[in-house]
């Protein structure tokens, strides 16, 4: 191992059951991990990055995972971690090493307050008692930046933001003073503002520390931000790595060329997006510009829209105290085009869907659709728990449309739906098939040809794409984008998401605490901002994309 390196990982295989058969998900992977550095590992769902760090950590499923060969050296003495049933990795495993997972609400435990989880940690490797612990626990709440930190030590997760939950997740993994940290796409579910300012407080605290990371995400971009080495993985190997800059800058391989391709462009003109696949074949590049024709008299008119829920009621049930979700909101949807509608979690996008659709009722004012708007569907963030995983794709569909009094007759019906998984890019065989079985990116091109079932005119998408990796969220945006050429559709497009939803929108607004603050064309407000969020918005999106 080189001196300057705080684990070597050299020629590491793993192979997973499946049934009665043992597949390799990883093969030959070798990293290095510079000392007091950030190495950053890319790739797509699936390409093993997730699953060689937990091997560091002796966290793979004994049961179905082994590993067949190689080596993870750690430290000056060069201890194998994965040595004798991962002995070492247990060892180090919580004190000397820490990890950070993607999702805190799911590692964090709801039934404990966070100062207790982690002063737990403190209690546990570092021998501290009560009083300390809990005094060192509000320091570290103080490092990470959360606000009042004797407060927070209190509070219990759901009742803290994604970012503050994040926060306290990384003070846990900083608590026992390790040497090395696993990152795993701590801000994938964040937002643009809530994600650059994790990702610097990350870099500082590292910085100030001195301490090795390893910052595991799909996002190129992101990594960019943070890494000063990076590895790109696909398909359980190490294509290229190096410095951060230079593999950006110049990328070797066709697979790190498409990563850095397919993510939307910021020029205003919406060509279709290159996929991975299209590069890593060599093919020539199919080129297409989608265009928009709205229509000059609006569909959809929402005036003066407002939404309060209620947050606490007296013992006799009547309302005490609400939250204002949606205040005074109103615009215009036209026919043929793209209405972009970005803005922070809790900033009243899905709310405005929700009423749109008319999943729930307005507490004032109105929404009012043209003769001409025909139906409306909604397609959701998360199209997993959107399909029932106890009936076939085809069934849903086909469901979907005779419920609607699209089509009474059930083998015409069925028809047609084999013929709308043609359209989406699925194969018709797929019908019988059961949602578990596809992929993210298929089974977002399921939702959507479930949305398609009713002959809609206007599809709302909450944020469609935002949980899909870079190089799927381009084929569907593609796909999103043909369709609606083809079916003449209106699209109501929300996402937290400023590239995203930059790319697609032909009009924009921009939503802060329930209420517009800015509108106009797509293009020019990402461009030339008016308002100091939106300029705050855009600047964190730049920030994240390009390092």
């Amino acid at each position: 191992m080189q001196s300057k390196s705080i684990l070597s990982i050299q020629n590491l295989s793993i192979t997973f059951r499946q049934g009665k058969e043992w597949n390799q998900v990883i093969k030959g992977v070798s990293l290095e991990v510079p000392q007091g550095g950030i190495l950053g590992v890319v790739g797509e769902s699936g390409s093993g990055k997730t699953v060689s760090s937990l091997a560091c950590l002796g966290l793979l499923p004994s049961k179905i995972a082994r590993i067949d060969h190689g080596v993870a050296l750690f430290g000056a003495s060069q201890e194998d971690l994965l040595k004798d049933n991962f002995s070492n990795a247990k060892r180090y495993r919580g004190k000397e090493i820490t990890m950070i997972f993607q999702e805190p609400m799911s590692s964090l435990n709801p039934s404990m307050t966070c100062g207790a989880q982690v002063a737990e940690m403190l209690k546990e490797h570092l021998g501290m008692d009560a009083k300390k612990a809990r005094q060192r626990t509000v320091e570290l709440f103080t490092e990470v930046e959360l606000p009042v930190p004797d407060d927070m030590f209190d509070s219990y997760p759901h009742e803290l933001s994604g970012g503050q939950k994040q926060r306290v997740m990384i003070a846990m993994a900083l608590a026992p003073e390790p040497s090395l940290i696993f990152a795993d796409e701590p801000t994938t579910a964040l937002d643009v503002t809530v994600q650059k300012s994790v990702l610097e407080l990350l870099r500082r605290l590292q910085q100030a520390r001195q301490l090795s990371m390893i910052f595991i995400s799909h996002d190129l971009g992101v990594v960019a931000h943070v890494a000063d080495q990076v590895a790109v993985m696909y398909k359980g190997e190490v294509l290229e790595s190096g410095p951060v800059t230079q593999v950006m800058e110049n990328p070797t391989q066709a697979y790190t060329k498409g990563l850095l391709a397919c993510v939307p462009p910021t020029g205003g003109e919406r060509v279709r997006l290159q996929t991975v696949e299209e590069i890593i074949k060599g093919g020539e590049m199919k080129k297409e510009i989608y265009s928009s024709s709205p229509s000059e008299d609006p569909i959809l008119r929402v005036k003066n829209l407002w939404k309060r829920f209620v947050t606490k009621r007296n013992l006799l049930g009547k309302a005490t105290d609400h939250f204002e979700a949606v205040r005074g909101v109103s615009f215009e949807l036209f026919q043929g085009e793209t209405l972009g509608i970005v803005g922070e979690s809790g900033c009243g996008k899905s709310t405005i869907s929700r009423m749109i659709i008319g999943l729930i009722e307005p507490s004032e004012g109105s929404i009012e659709w043209s003769g001409s708007a025909g139906a409306v569907q909604l397609v959701f963030q998360d199209p997993y728990s959107s399909l029932n995983p106890r009936i076939s794709v085809g069934t849903a569909l086909v469901e979907a449309m005779m419920v609607n009094e699209v089509e009474s007759d059930k083998q015409k019906a069925q028809d047609q739906v084999r013929s709308i998984l043609a359209e989406v890019g699925l194969d018709p065989s797929h019908f019988d098939r059961y949602p578990h079985s596809f992929s993210g990116g298929q089974r977002q091109r399921i939702v959507v040809a479930r949305a398609l079932c009713t002959k809609p005119r206007v599809v709302v998408l909450d944020e469609s794409v935002a949980a899909l990796d870079v190089s799927v969220q381009a084929q569907v945006l593609n796909l999103l984008n043909e369709l609606k050429a083809s079916r003449g559709l209106t699209y109501v497009f929300i996402s937290h998401d400023l590239h995203v939803v930059h790319y697609m929108s032909d009009r924009l607004l921009v939503m802060e605490r329930g209420q517009i603050v800015e509108s106009g064309n797509a293009h020019k407000i990402f461009t030339q901002p008016s308002e100091e969020y939106t300029k705050k918005l855009v600047e964190s999106a730049v920030l994240t994309s390009e390092g």
